[in-house]
């Protein structure tokens, strides 16, 4: 792959000199940050369905609207603020307001009292997510050596989804002890702890080696600048991955209509099919980390070819019609070691083909690319899911999967890293 044109402004001298310990406090504060955030919203968004429809006694539809709403919000939000991250100082601004805002509308959902300020509420948290999202992983680029940034983006992905086992644990303890509004307020302390470790990460990258640099004056998105640094190779592999990365929600509910089978209520199904989405998410928290490691080994294109390719075996099994709860777990595991190694491979395969100051723009767009692709997925699952068959719609998605693994080589990504 390409060499940065620019490694002196992130603090990588010609002789090795940024080859110190990996895990410095900057790089552990932005894997902490992580952690506690998702922690945090991961509460409000397991009682959130509680709170829509039990107390303030309104609709699945709204409830639905209300999340769609939010989600595109975030990739709008994510490609709008990329190219402010450009400017180091400003992304670090960003970073830690993004943290705040969060946290405090996430908190603030305890108070609402009606659906028209929960849906107020969840846009203002989830568009902060997605002006935080570039910031944070254009500076995580400044704490980290070029040669670990597989094992920081792997250590930032797997705090996330370490947050979100803890984060629907937390909430399902907390609302049969203190109630739904009260769990809501108790999960602005988590996002507190998350906007204070940002804010030790963003001192860090002051002080990281060549952290003080010419200031980006224009804050734009500049797509002729982001082509000429090669970014279309990583963006066509990723964009189809994503168009087959459909909501965990799906999966969860074609758990839950194979397990209500041999006698067991849909209750039950529920229940298991949550605690099976839990072992997913454990998945992905050990995927990121050890992905993020293998990485830095043998280059970011073949870790993500993999996950497309873990990612159809994956979708294969939720296509299967069978009542089995082995083949089921089996299946969330291989989606969690998926979108594990593949939201961490996408960060790096950016992260090394853009310099510092055309990072910001090209995070967020990333990031649209993500939430849209995502966006998309999810709505086609769902659509032919409804006219066809769950299984037709598993496929379709595992297709997306194929062609991602097939554009990864195609693209010649893999044979740019043996060069490399």
């Amino acid at each position: 792959m390409r060499r940065n044109a620019e490694q002196g402004q992130d603090g990588e001298s010609p002789d090795g000199a940024r080859s110190r310990s990996w895990l410095t406090r900057g790089v552990a504060a932005v894997g902490v940050a992580s952690f506690f955030s998702d922690s945090g919203h991961e509460m409000a968004t397991a009682v959130l369905p509680t709170l829509v429809t039990s107390t303030l006694r309104s609709s699945a539809a709204a409830l639905g609207v209300i999340e769609g709403v939010s989600d595109a919000l975030t990739g709008v939000a994510k490609l709008v603020a990329g190219p402010f991250a450009n400017d180091r100082e400003r992304r670090l601004r960003m970073a830690s307001g993004g943290y705040i805002v969060t946290a405090a509308a996430t908190g603030a959902l305890g108070f609402a009292q009606t659906v028209l300020q929960v849906g107020a509420l969840r846009a203002t948290a989830w568009t902060a997510r997605g002006v935080r999202s570039p910031a944070r992983d254009a500076m995580l680029a400044t704490l980290a050596p070029r040669e670990a940034y597989g094992r920081a983006y792997g250590l930032e992905r797997a705090g996330d989804n370490l947050g979100a086992v803890v984060g629907p644990l937390l909430a399902a303890a907390l609302i049969t002890v203190v109630g739904v509004r009260e769990t809501l307020w108790l999960s602005v302390v988590p996002g507190l702890f998350a906007a204070l470790a940002i804010t030790i990460a963003a001192a860090e990258a002051r002080r990281a080696p060549g952290g003080v640099a010419r200031r980006v004056e224009r804050a734009r998105l500049d797509l002729r600048a982001l082509r000429a640094e090669g970014i279309v190779r990583p963006l066509l592999p990723i964009a189809l991955f994503e168009l087959g990365n459909c909501a965990t929600t799906l999966l969860i509910l074609r758990a839950t209509e194979l397990l209500t089978h041999d006698g067991r209520t849909r209750v039950a199904a529920t229940s298991l099919a949550v605690i099976i989405y839990a072992a997913h998410n454990a998945a992905a928290t050990g995927a990121a980390y050890g992905g993020g490691h293998r990485i830095d080994r043998v280059g970011p294109a073949r870790v993500f070819a993999a996950a497309g390719a873990v990612y159809v075996l994956a979708y294969i099994g939720f296509a299967s019609p069978a009542h089995s709860w082995p083949l089921l777990l089996i299946a969330f595991l291989l989606a969690g070691v998926g979108i594990g190694l593949g939201e961490t491979a996408a960060s790096v395969l950016l992260a090394h083909r853009l310099p510092d100051h055309l990072r910001g723009s090209g995070f967020g767009l990333l990031g649209a690319v993500q939430a849209f692709g995502d966006l998309g997925s999810s709505l086609a699952v769902g659509l032919i899911w409804s006219l066809v068959s769950p299984t037709a719609a598993f496929l379709y998605a595992a297709a997306w999967m194929a062609l991602s693994v097939v554009a990864t080589v195609a693209t010649g990504a893999l044979q740019a890293e043996r060069r490399d």
